[in-house]
C-alpha cells in the first residue's frame, strides 16, 4: 500500500491531479538476463511540470527505472506511456528529453562549447546553426567564460553545469537526473541545487531526479517518491508543499524539517528490507 504524506498545505502548491499526465508507468517490472527481479509493479503517473524526487535505498531500482524512462532499457513487464508525445514513423514516442549521469562524462579533447555541441552534432545540426543555442545555454550554468576551456580546467561542479547544459541543448521537456551531485562537496551541492530550482522555474520543465539524499529531495521537490528494496516498487508518494522559490530561510525552517522527518521516516520503512536482507 502506497502512503501519502499530509504536510501542511502551501499556497502555491499545484495539486496533482491537476496537471497534465506528461509520463505514465503502468505495472513496469525489469528482471535482469540473470534473473534478478530488480523492479517489480512499479505504477507512477508523472506530471507536466513537476519536480519529482526517486529516493530509495542502494540497489533498489531507481537508476534503473530512469533509465527505463529515456528509452535505455528493455521491460520485462508493463508499459510507459507518453500521452502527450509526439510519435515516429516507426510508432515509438518521441520522448523529447535530457540526460544527466552521475558523472559529467566529457570528451577530455574538446572545449567546453564542443562538448555542449555534441548531442547537437550527433542530430546532423551545423555548427553554425546551433551556436546561437550553445551560447543560450552556456549562459544558463553560468559559464560564459569557460567556453574555450578544457575539462581538465574546471572543478567538479563546473564539470557537472557543462554536463547539465549538453542536456538542456537540445531543448528537452522532460529533464532526468541520476545523482548529479553525489560527489561535490556540500557548498557546490547547495549553489548547483539553487541554480536547478531556478533553471526549472524559468523553462518550465518537467524533472525526475534521483538522490540518496532525503535534505535534497525535500529542497528540490514538490513531490518526493520513496521506493522499497529490490526489488523495487513505490512504498510513498509525498507531497512536498512548501512554496517556490526556495532559499536558506526555507532549509532553516520548522516546515522543512517536518518535510525531512516524514521523508525520512518513509526511508527508515523502506529500508527494512535490506537490514532483513544482511541479516
Amino acid at each position: 500500500m502506497i502512503v501519502e504524506a499530509v504536510p501542511p498545505p502551501a499556497r502555491s502548491a499545484i495539486p496533482n491531479e491537476r496537471r497534465r499526465a506528461l509520463i505514465k508507468l503502468n505495472n513496469l517490472s525489469k528482471i535482469y538476463r540473470g534473473g534478478t527481479l530488480a523492479l517489480s509493479d512499479v505504477d507512477l503517473t508523472v506530471g507536466d511540470g513537476e519536480f519529482i524526487s526517486i529516493l530509495g535505498p542502494s540497489g533498489c531500482g531507481k537508476s534503473t527505472l530512469l533509465r527505463m524512462i529515456a528509452g535505455l532499457g528493455g521491460i520485462s513487464g508493463g508499459t510507459i506511456d507518453w500521452p502527450q508525445s509526439r510519435y515516429d514513423a516507426h510508432g515509438e514516442p518521441i520522448r523529447d528529453l535530457g540526460f544527466v549521469f552521475q558523472e559529467p562524462t566529457l570528451m577530455p579533447w574538446a572545449t567546453v562549447f564542443n562538448n555542449i555541441y555534441l548531442p547537437l552534432k550527433l542530430a546532423g545540426v551545423s555548427r553554425r546553426d546551433a551556436k546561437a543555442r550553445i551560447d543560450e545555454v552556456i549562459a544558463m550554468v553560468g559559464l560564459e567564460k569557460f567556453a574555450d576551456a578544457y575539462p581538465r580546467q574546471l572543478s567538479g561542479g563546473m564539470k557537472m553545469r557543462v554536463s547539465i547544459a549538453r542536456a538542456l541543448v537540445v531543448k528537452p521537456r522532460v529533464l532526468l537526473l541520476d545523482e548529479p551531485f553525489a560527489a561535490l562537496d556540500e557548498i557546490t551541492r547547495f549553489r548547483l541545487n539553487n541554480d536547478l530550482l531556478r533553471l526549472w522555474q524559468d523553462q518550465k520543465w518537467t524533472v525526475i531526479f534521483v538522490t540518496h539524499s532525503v535534505f535534497e529531495s525535500v529542497y528540490l521537490s514538490n513531490r518526493i517518491i520513496v521506493m522499497s528494496a529490490r526489488p523495487g516498487r513505490i512504498i510513498a508518494d509525498l507531497p512536498i508543499t512548501a512554496p517556490y522559490p526556495r532559499g536558506e530561510a526555507f532549509r532553516i525552517s520548522s516546515e522543512y524539517n517536518e518535510f525531512c522527518r516524514i521523508t525520512s521516516n518513509e526511508l527508515s520503512r523502506a529500508m527494512v528490507g535490506v537490514a532483513e536482507e544482511e541479516h
